[in-house]
């Protein structure tokens, strides 16, 4: 932050209604738990280096026991302080008294300006009393944005934040590995996500986002939420599903035959993308580009539509005029951390990033058919396939995360055998 004359303030997420008085579950700001740790709202976490009393300070609510018996306990300050190593901590409701003399004199402010309008409103009402202090307070000249320092630090993941991330791919495949099981001809899309949901809030984690439960054609829909549809012989089951530990993610996606056996046309295309995953992850590790696992996931992917017959004349020609993206119309990855797709810049300098150790991303091709398309043979029609893996960068190489979620399909038919 380049000295002691700069001051970085950012706010807990706020609570959110869902309707009337019916609030949304809470989850914290993602940049806000990075920082601090801390679980409830009504927070700002102030940053100000060389302050002689205390450089990391907590505004908070204070506990109130007529609140507590509504809403629960609250930690308070004394709390902020002790378990969560706050320098200091001040009730909330004294923030526009004392956060203005803090900031005084400094020459930036770090923050998230427009994201949350409250706070804008009182980030400028902040600025007016140092205005109006006896003698005029000195105001910070500069708003810089807070994103691209922070969320460059994200996407360096340290060896705790690991742990988590590994923890919430185990609770993730052991929910999608019990989906499976239940995810019979007959069963309602929504009974499978119904499963998902029960291993993961009983291990203590919650979604990392709303299942993805895609049967027949309705896998052909990229972020498709319905999850309605009877669950039919002879069609596949794509599930996209993740877990969240401690506001880490995970996110894992699978595809298989709801009969037990995938048909001659769908073995064919998933057999297509699962080598074009393999080559991708071989991809993934120090000093390639992150765009280096799609571009040969795109290659692979190419000749196997081409070699197939869905695709006419050359994967080389199909690559350059981007007539595969009738077929793969999506990226083949995403950064992964407090957020399923989660902060940090794709692109330095105009060129694709490069990959370093304690990076975390995603490696997802698929190919998806549509179902009314005319220029196919119909037994290609309405297939939709995603095979998706958690991948951290290591020194000198890789670590798939998710690795214990089968995806061979000779694998998954054995283990859909045994239901």
């Amino acid at each position: 932050m380049a000295g002691n004359d700069a001051v970085l303030l950012v706010a807990a997420a706020p609570e959110r209604m869902r309707n009337a008085d019916a609030a949304w579950p809470y989850r914290q700001d993602s940049d806000f738990h990075y920082l601090s740790g801390y679980p409830e709202s009504d927070a700002i976490l102030a940053l100000l280096p060389g302050r002689q009393h205390g450089e990391v300070v907590m505004f908070c609510r204070e506990r109130d026991t007529e609140r507590e018996r509504w809403h629960g306990r609250s930690i308070g300050t004394d709390q902020a302080v002790a378990r969560y190593g706050m320098d200091d901590a001040f009730p909330i409701e004294d923030i526009d008294d004392i956060l203005p003399g803090m900031i005084e004199g400094r020459g930036r402010v770090y923050c998230h300006f427009g994201r949350e309008p409250e706070f804008d409103a009182q980030l400028l009402g902040w600025m007016r009393r140092l205005r109006q202090l006896r003698g005029g307070g000195v105001v910070p000249k500069e708003f810089v944005a807070l994103g691209h320092l922070l969320h460059d630090l994200r996407l360096y993941k340290s060896r705790a934040e690991l742990r988590l991330m590994r923890a919430s791919a185990a609770v993730a495949v052991e929910a999608h590995l019990a989906a499976l099981k239940v995810a019979t001809v007959g069963r309602r899309e929504y009974e499978v996500e119904a499963e998902l949901l029960r291993v993961v809030r009983s291990r203590g984690a919650v979604p990392a986002f709303s299942p993805i439960v895609a049967s027949g054609a309705n896998a052909c829909v990229m972020h498709y939420q319905s999850n309605m549809a009877t669950l039919r012989d002879g069609e596949l089951l794509l599930i996209d599903a993740g877990a969240e530990w401690d506001c880490y993610a995970s996110d894992i996606s699978r595809t298989f035959p709801i009969g037990g056996r995938f048909s001659r046309e769908q073995r064919a295309l998933y057999e297509v993308v699962l080598a074009a995953q393999l080559a991708a992850i071989d991809e993934v590790r120090p000093g390639r580009p992150f765009n280096a696992a799609h571009e040969v996931a795109v290659r692979l992917l190419t000749e196997g539509l081409c070699q197939l017959g869905l695709l006419k004349g050359t994967p080389e020609a199909a690559v350059a005029d981007r007539s595969y993206e009738r077929f793969f119309p999506a990226k083949t990855g995403h950064w992964l951390g407090l957020d399923v797709h989660d902060v940090g810049d794709y692109r330095v300098g105009g060129e694709s990033r490069l990959l370093e150790p304690n990076m975390v991303l995603t490696v997802e091709p698929g190919l998806y058919v549509a179902p009314d398309d005319r220029s196919v043979a119909e037994r290609w029609r309405g297939i939709g396939i995603r095979i998706e893996d958690d991948v951290a960068v290591t020194q000198d190489g890789h670590e798939v995360l998710t690795a214990s979620m089968p995806k061979e399909a000779e694998v998954i038919e054995a283990l859909l055998a045994d239901r």
